[in-house]
């Protein structure tokens, strides 16, 4: 069985590793082995996806995982330090931080994904338009990026959610609103390119429209440059996230949202200093991780990046 295992392990390397490929998806395939093995050679690029990998788990099995209610008050346990019962210890008012923390990710994970899902087509629309048709319709999408990137990104957050109300919902919102300017400026950079190559000029011959250009052909090519710059941002959403919880106007309690728990911990800093360092050091660990993660992805998505 060992050796039907290892003769079979060895076709399939064989398999993507030819350089004649016979079909599409050998070559894809094979295109995909060999990032792979770029990715895999880079230490920190692998810790920053098991970091990731971890955090998608723990929200998958956040019933599983933890021990107690995230929301549910008990006042006759209330401040404890870590113990083999609390393992994190327990807050003002009694819940265990441990589950508050195991919970904690999903919010994390929500606010991430629906921020990525949000801005990423925006501003991928944006500068794929401002880029190929160029004139008063660059100029005009531009200016608008600029007036958003003119403003910190938490401080615009902030005007939004104060206008539109503190909520989980109206956080992510606000912040899908000021993340997606640079993706409009980097799709804009890498149009400009592409549609002066001879192929865009030959689908356009052809009789394509411009949207399906667009669409079809423009937009697949600034995919690679949009995903990884999504994934280096992924920390800066967690923190603006966090910095709106802290000033209350993100996820409301009892939901156990790390910014959020970090501010009501503060006051017991002094004495009590896992109620605001444990959710700080899950926000530490988690953006470290999405960052290690975009670097490597960088490295092997962006061809003008690395040897």
């Amino acid at each position: 069985m060992s050796d039907l295992a290892s003769s079979s392990g060895s076709g399939l390397k064989a398999w993507l590793t030819s350089e004649n490929p016979g079909s599409h998806l050998q070559a894809s395939c094979s295109r995909a082995y060999y990032a792979w093995l770029d990715f895999a050679a880079n230490r920190l690029a692998l810790l920053g996806l098991i970091i990731v990998g971890l955090l998608v788990a723990v929200a998958a099995f956040a019933p599983f995982l933890a021990t107690a209610s995230p929301i549910a008050p008990d006042l006759t346990q209330r401040l404890l330090p870590p113990s083999a019962e609390y393992w994190f210890g327990t807050d003002e008012l009694g819940r265990d931080i441990y589950s508050r923390i195991v919970y904690g990710t999903r919010l994390t994970l929500y606010v991430v994904v629906l921020v990525a899902v949000i801005a990423a087509p925006v501003g991928l629309l944006v500068g794929t338009s401002a880029g190929y048709f160029g004139g008063w319709v660059d100029k005009i999408l531009m200016r608008i990026t600029d007036i958003f990137l003119a403003f910190p990104r938490l401080i615009l957050a902030l005007a939004f959610v104060a206008a539109l109300g503190p909520g989980i919902e109206n956080a992510i919102f606000a912040i899908a609103i000021t993340s997606w300017p640079p993706y409009a400026r980097i799709a804009r950079a890498e149009t400009l390119t592409i549609r002066r190559a001879d192929y865009i000029a030959a689908i356009r011959l052809q009789g394509a429209s411009s949207w399906r250009v667009i669409w079809g052909h423009v937009v697949p090519l600034c995919t690679s440059s949009i995903i990884v710059r999504v994934t280096l941002d992924m920390a800066g959403i967690i923190l603006t996230a966090a910095g709106l919880g802290f000033l209350g106007l993100g996820a409301q309690p009892p939901l156990p949202e790390w910014g959020a728990m970090i501010s009501s911990g503060r006051k017991f800093l002094l004495d009590q200093w896992w109620l605001a360092s444990i959710p700080g050091i899950a926000i530490f660990i988690v953006s470290l991780g999405f960052n290690l993660l975009g670097d490597g992805l960088r490295d092997v998505l962006d061809p003008k990046s690395g040897d």
